[in-house]
Formats: C-alpha cells, sequence, structure tokens
C-alpha cells in the first residue's frame, strides 16, 4: 500500500530489485541502503513517522521562501521528498546502483561525505541561480518562485562524478555519448521529454558534480567532512568488527574496484564483470543482458580497465593537467 492506501506495484519491485542486488554483493554498501530507506521511509510515511514529518508542501524548495523567510527545512530536506510513486522509485533505481559503484570505489565514509557536500552545492547553486535570474533579469516566475523535490539533482551530480573520469562510450536514452557528457545529455533530453521537470535544479546538480571533481582534483587528502565521517563509522562498527574478530565468521578482506566489488561463494571476482553500454551498469561476467536495464551486451564498446576511482582520478589528472 502506498502512502494514501491504494495499492502500489512498484515499490514492491524496488525492494526486490534492491534485496537481489544487495544478495549478490560480498561487501554490503551502507549509505547507499541508508538513502534508498530514508527517501522510502519518507515517502511513505508509516506509522509514527507520519506524525513527525512534515508534509511535502511544507519543505518542497522554493528559493522566494528560503531567501525571504529564511526557511532552511526547504533547503535541507526538498531532496529527500518525492511527489509520486513513480517519482520515487526511478530515482531510488538510480541512487541503487549509482551509488553501489561509488561506494564501492569510494569507501562509505568518502562517499556519505561526498553526497553531503553535493547535496548543499546543487541546493546552493539552485538558490544562487534563481536570484541571480530575479535580480539581474526580473526573470522570477519560472526559477524563484518554482517549486520543486526530490533527490534527481544530487543523482545528476553523482553522475558526473560517477563518469568524470572515464573515457568509455555510453548511450543515453539511444543516443551513443562519450560518457563524460552522459549527465549533459540526459538534461536536453528529459527536458525535451518530461514537461514539468525542475531544469535548474538539474542544471546545478551537474554544476556541483563538476565543481566537486574540480575540488577533489586541486586537493589530494581527505576533506574535514571526510574523516569525521569516518571517526563517526569507525564508533558505529566497533562492535560489528569485534565480533567479526571474536568469531572469525566473515571474511577480512576488502577489495575496492569499479563497479560491484569483492568475491563470491562462486568465486567470481570484479575481474569478470563486463559494462551495460546503455546504462553504465557493471554486470556479472555469465550474464548475457544487463541486471538493471535488460540491454544485451552486444555491442563491444572500449571499457577502462577495473581501477579505483582515486587511481582513475589520477591518470586523469596526469593526462589532461
Amino acid at each position: 500500500m502506498d502512502r494514501r492506501g491504494r495499492p502500489s506495484p512498484m515499490i514492491p519491485l524496488l525492494a526486490v530489485q534492491t534485496f537481489a542486488e544487495y544478495y549478490r554483493l560480498h561487501r554490503k554498501p551502507p549509505v547507499t541502503a541508508g538513502l534508498l530507506a530514508a527517501n522510502t521511509l519518507i515517502y511513505l510515511r508509516p506509522g509514527a513517522l507520519d506524525a513527525l514529518l512534515p508534509y511535502v508542501d511544507e519543505v518542497m524548495f522554493n528559493a522566494h521562501h528560503i531567501l525571504k523567510y529564511k526557511d532552511l527545512k526547504r533547503f535541507f530536506l526538498s531532496p529527500f521528498y518525492h511527489l509520486g510513486e513513480s517519482h520515487l522509485v526511478y530515482n531510488m533505481l538510480s541512487l541503487l546502483w549509482k551509488g553501489i559503484q561509488l561506494e564501492s570505489q569510494m569507501g562509505s565514509a568518502e562517499f556519505a561525505s561526498m553526497v553531503a557536500v553535493l547535496l548543499a552545492m546543487s541546493q546552493g547553486i539552485t538558490l544562487l541561480i534563481a536570484k541571480s535570474l530575479f535580480v539581474f533579469f526580473d526573470y522570477k516566475k519560472a526559477y524563484y518562485y518554482e517549486y520543486s523535490a526530490g533527490f534527481s539533482g544530487v543523482l545528476f551530480a553523482m553522475k558526473v562524478v560517477l563518469n568524470a573520469y572515464s573515457d568509455d562510450m555510453t548511450y543515453v536514452h539511444g543516443l551513443l555519448v562519450p560518457a563524460r557528457y552522459a549527465a549533459w545529455a540526459e538534461l536536453i533530453l528529459i527536458q525535451m521529454f518530461v514537461p514539468g521537470v525542475s531544469f535548474l535544479g538539474h542544471l546545478s546538480g551537474i554544476l556541483a558534480g563538476i565543481l566537486y571533481v574540480r575540488m577533489k582534483d586541486s586537493y589530494s587528502g581527505s576533506d574535514p567532512l571526510t574523516l569525521i565521517m569516518k571517526g563517526i563509522s569507525s564508533v558505529v562498527s566497533w562492535p560489528f568488527r569485534f565480533l567479526q574478530g571474536l568469531f572469525g565468521r566473515y571474511g577480512r578482506h576488502r577489495i575496492y574496484g569499479r563497479g560491484t566489488v569483492g568475491r563470491s561463494e562462486s568465486g567470481w571476482s570484479e575481474s569478470t564483470m563486463w559494462r551495460c553500454h546503455a546504462c553504465t551498469y557493471d554486470n556479472h561476467g555469465l550474464m548475457s543482458t544487463c541486471e538493471m536495464c535488460g540491454t544485451s551486451r552486444g555491442i563491444s564498446i572500449r571499457h577502462t580497465d577495473n581501477l579505483s576511482f582515486e587511481e582513475l582520478r589520477r591518470r586523469r589528472i596526469e593526462r589532461f593537467g
């Protein structure tokens, strides 16, 4: 049942897809799982949460309300609210495969830090552009008073980060483009064929992703937010690590790589993966079709080696400066 008490077939399908994806992973990315759960629970509002959470019309992003009335809950909470079941499921499926790949490459602490930074930057850029259009061009109706919600701005930023150091080609709704420019192609195509979406929010997400990558390129160490996240993660995970060491029930090693990582019980490792040319999702070598979008393995497109996120970034910097 959805939040209005009506049957909701899409959300159970999202749950099944998420469970299937996490079941086959050796290392379960916890931050991605937490983001999926938070967005879904906020939409469904089960039990006591219904009385605790503000309603969507109270938190939708609106530059006028944020600046005039200092309504910061619209700034920070609007990405976690969705306007319909299809809106939620589409964004969460996108978060599922982007989050798994990025968190596996970067580690949970740095991934959590990145999501927080991208959220704040994408919202801030949206606010800045809307205010600038209002002040300098008196262009207020379309953007300054526009209401929007959803995680798509952060997802566009994550797409930029995911493909920033890739030399692959990828398909965006049937159009073959360099992976580095996939977010721009998707921005244009969505705006053309899906009326009512927040162009400014999506654009700001792309700009936030570009800014984040440039910041990472200019600073090689861990940022303060990542260090805080690592500290919190270390404290929270200590009981589990203690039990793991006590009983020795789980493997101790972790393997980082591009896409799905680690080794399953059947012995297949990250080296047996192939990347879908349509959605860039990484699949097991035995699969003939993409588990995420159903596209046939078919066309052979040059792939980047299975390298860590930092190694891809380092090679990109060496190549282009």
